[in-house]
C-alpha cells in the first residue's frame, strides 16, 4: 500500500525564505530535501494549481487564467469553481487507476466543485431569495461541510480574500485539514495555505511584515506537518509561484485593450 501523502500549497513561499523564521518548513527540508520548483506562464493560482494536477500547460488544461472575459455576455469571470473547466487526468485519477482503495482529499485547492475526490472543500457563499450574501462552503460529501463548522465555526471567507485578508482562513484551513486527516486517512491529502501571499502582494517582499507572515504560516503548516508525521504520511511543501520587488508597473488591462484584445 503507499503511503500516505500531505501536500501543502503555501503559495508564495521561495526557497530563499526558509530558515530563521520557519523553523517547521526548515526542519522539514532539512530531513528530506528541497530544491526550486519553475511554474507556468502565467503564473497565478488556477493555471499553476492545474498544471501540478495534471502535469499539463495551460494551454492544454485550458485554465489559461484566474478568470475569462465572455465575449457573448460582455462579462467578466473570476475565480470560477467547477473541476469540469479544467481538461486532463489529475493525479489523483491516475493513482486511483493504479491502487484500488486510493482516496484524496481536496481542501481549497481551487476548481474543487464536482472535483473526482472523495472529501473536497471550498468556500462558496450561499445567495438566499432575500438577495444576501452569506458566508459559506461548499463540501463533498455535503456533511463534511457541516462537521468542520460544528467545531471550528463557520469558514472566516472574509479573511480569505480582499482587504482584511489574514491568518485567521489560513488556520481555520490547517485546522480542517488536522481533522480530516483524523477522521479519514486519505492516501492523498492537498491543502492550501494562502496567508503568506497577502502581503507579499500588497507590500512586496522586503518589508519587515514578511517576517511576522513566515512566522504565522509556518506555525499553521507545522502543525499539519506534526499530524501527518504522527499518522506515518510525507509531506510534501510546495509553491505556485514566488513574488519579486519591482520598480515599473505595466497597465497590462490598458495595453491589451489598445491591442484590440
Amino acid at each position: 500500500m503507499t503511503r500516505p501523502l500531505v501536500v501543502l500549497d503555501i503559495v508564495g513561499l521561495t526557497p530563499a525564505m526558509i530558515g530563521q523564521h520557519t523553523p517547521h518548513l526548515a526542519r522539514l527540508a532539512g530531513r528530506g530535501f528541497a530544491c526550486p520548483l519553475g511554474t507556468v506562464l502565467p503564473a497565478v493560482t488556477c493555471s499553476v494549481q492545474s498544471t501540478l494536477l495534471t502535469g499539463l500547460l495551460p494551454r492544454d488544461h485550458g485554465a489559461v487564467a484566474n478568470g475569462w472575459y465572455d465575449r457573448d455576455l460582455a462579462e467578466i469571470h473570476f475565480w470560477r469553481q467547477s473541476s469540469r473547466l479544467v481538461g486532463g487526468e489529475r493525479i489523483y485519477q491516475a493513482a486511483g487507476r493504479r491502487e484500488t482503495g486510493y482516496t484524496t482529499a481536496k481542501l481549497f485547492w481551487w476548481y474543487n466543485m464536482y472535483a473526482p475526490v472523495d472529501w473536497s472543500v471550498t468556500p462558496r457563499p450561499s445567495y438566499p431569495a432575500d438577495g444576501r450574501k452569506v458566508l459559506d462552503s461548499y463540501s463533498q460529501p455535503a456533511e463534511l461541510k457541516d462537521r468542520l463548522q460544528a467545531e471550528l465555526g463557520v469558514f472566516p471567507l472574509m479573511k480569505f480574500w480582499g482587504p482584511t485578508a489574514g491568518i485567521a482562513s489560513t488556520r481555520w484551513i490547517a485546522d480542517a485539514t488536522i481533522r480530516i486527516l483524523d477522521w479519514h486517512r486519505p492516501s492523498l491529502t492537498l491543502a492550501y495555505l494562502p496567508h503568506l501571499d497577502y502581503n507579499l502582494q500588497r507590500l512586496g517582499p522586503d518589508d519587515p511584515a514578511i517576517a511576522s507572515d513566515l512566522m504565522e504560516v509556518d506555525a499553521e503548516a507545522g502543525r499539519v506537518i506534526d499530524v501527518a508525521g504522527e499518522l506515518g504520511a510525507e509531506v510534501v511543501v510546495l509553491s505556485e509561484y514566488g513574488i519579486t520587488a519591482v520598480d515599473r508597473p505595466v497597465a497590462l488591462n490598458r495595453v491589451l485593450r489598445e491591442a484590440g484584445l
